[in-house]
């Protein structure tokens, strides 16, 4: 469910070192499934451990995970990352906004988790984001930006040479093209003036 890299593993058990005795971490997702869900980590006590938690053990420590958050960390990562700033956790789960989808799910549910779990992480590092209005017949996926995207310079080279690229390989096939009905004429409904 969750992977934990073997510099994250190390720092978890330098950290629990400084507990109490019995002392794991636990993963979750606050708003699961929600555009406004935000995954953490925290400390877990032994009194802190429900009945119902999923237990991931490794080396030195068992990470522990509520049933709520569980299909939401499906294919989470957690690394320690070391960058000009410092060194510091990276938590990333890209089920935490909407669970998976089959693989056979219809073609806009594929589409919207698509948006959710690899284009909106992405947008979110600049204030912005998309949302799926919809697939028409002849198979363009139609979407709008908000945030900071609105009125951005830059939202036509994001949309061809970004998310369109990356549509058109993931739907091959299935998807002609992806179209954007946002106004990003400057004005009161833009995000930067």
């Amino acid at each position: 469910m969750i992977s934990i890299s073997s510099d994250a593993q190390q720092h978890f058990v330098k950290l629990l070192s400084s507990q109490p005795e019995g002392t794991n971490i636990r993963v979750f997702v606050v708003n699961p499934g929600t555009p406004n869900a935000e995954c953490g980590v925290s400390y877990c006590p032994p009194e802190a451990v429900e009945r119902t938690d999923v237990f991931l053990p490794f080396e030195g420590f068992d990470a522990l995970v509520d049933e709520v958050s569980a299909p939401f960390l499906e294919d989470a990562t957690i690394d320690l990352v070391t960058e000009e700033t410092g060194t510091q956790l990276t938590l990333k789960a890209p089920n935490a906004k909407m669970k998976r989808v089959a693989d056979d799910a219809p073609l806009i549910e594929r589409i919207e988790y698509f948006i959710q779990s690899e284009v909106n992480p992405d947008l979110a590092s600049h204030g912005g984001n998309v949302k799926l209005i919809e697939i028409t017949e002849d198979g363009f996926a139609i979407v709008q930006f908000g945030g900071g995207c609105n009125g951005c310079s830059m939202v036509d080279v994001t949309l061809k040479d970004g998310i369109e690229k990356q549509m058109l390989v993931t739907f091959e096939g299935e998807l002609k093209g992806v179209r954007d009905i946002t106004d990003h004429e400057s004005g009161e409904h833009s995000y930067y003036k």
